[in-house]
């Protein structure tokens, strides 16, 4: 396929998959069991954060996870007593345990309470480039508070080289409208064109055989060459084409 062919191509395929029919088999669907803002944003967050391995698994621990919440994220946040935080003991999904979890409550806290919130913070270290120096940036807020060592891992650092798929998903989630009712479009302060593509293993093996990767690792610099070919074909929505490599990669297995 020429340039021309290949955009049409995933333009097909981001009208098939980017459709209401996709959150049901998608940790999307957490953060939209909510309607404040502020509810979704931190639903999708945490749900983000551990939206690593099986599938089944992911929903069923973020789904408990909003539920220990008393399904109000934010009251949770903001008011919540060290009491409430001893009642997520024995949370775990692979290596995030309560122990992360809790600082993650109390980091959250931090970010509502003295930073104005997530969006704040994510516009405040924006650069027309893009959103990774302020993932950055977003990291070293999140955990300027006294915590474990181990819950760094967590939250990923693009200038550490990684691709930080779960929070450039989160990103996505927040910043892109796509007139579909899937991406939430709820932080207006950020363009859907500073976006980055969630890069796991189907996304980037579909992307090379597309030829618009050629790097072998998903990592940072993966991530910057596939985020320069996708916003050749569309400058001001680039991450659209997320559902078109993650449907080739997931649901049709590459197929193609």
């Amino acid at each position: 396929m020429n340039k021309s062919e290949l955009k049409s191509f995933l333009d097909f395929k981001v009208e098939k998959y980017n459709t209401p029919e996709f959150i049901q088999s998608d940790p999307i669907q957490i953060p939209h069991l909510f309607h404040q803002k502020e509810d979704i944003e931190i639903a999708g967050f945490l749900t983000a954060t551990i939206a690593w391995g099986n599938r089944k698994s992911i929903l069923n621990n973020s789904e408990k996870l909003m539920k220990l919440m008393d399904m109000s994220p934010l009251d949770f946040i903001l008011n919540h007593e060290k009491s409430d935080l001893d009642n997520l003991d024995g949370f775990v999904h692979r290596t995030f345990n309560a122990e992360d979890l809790k600082y993650f409550i109390t980091a959250l806290k931090n970010i509502y309470s003295k930073h104005r919130g997530l969006e704040s913070i994510f516009n405040t270290y924006a650069t027309a480039k893009g959103l990774q120096p302020a993932i950055h940036h977003f990291k070293n807020i999140f955990f300027e508070l006294p915590h474990l060592k181990r819950t760094e891992k967590h939250v990923s650092d693009p200038l550490k080289k990684s691709a930080a798929k779960r929070i450039n998903m989160f990103l996505r989630w927040m910043v892109r409208n796509d007139e579909k009712g899937v991406d939430f479009g709820l932080w207006k302060t950020i363009s859907p064109s500073q976006l980055s593509c969630p890069l796991d293993v189907h996304s980037g093996n579909v992307a090379r055989k597309l030829g618009l990767l050629k790097r072998k690792m998903n990592d940072s610099k993966a991530l910057a060459e596939l985020d320069k070919n996708l916003r050749s074909m569309d400058p001001r929505d680039p991450v659209k084409y997320d559902f078109a490599l993650f449907g080739l990669g997931v649901f049709e297995k590459g197929q193609f």
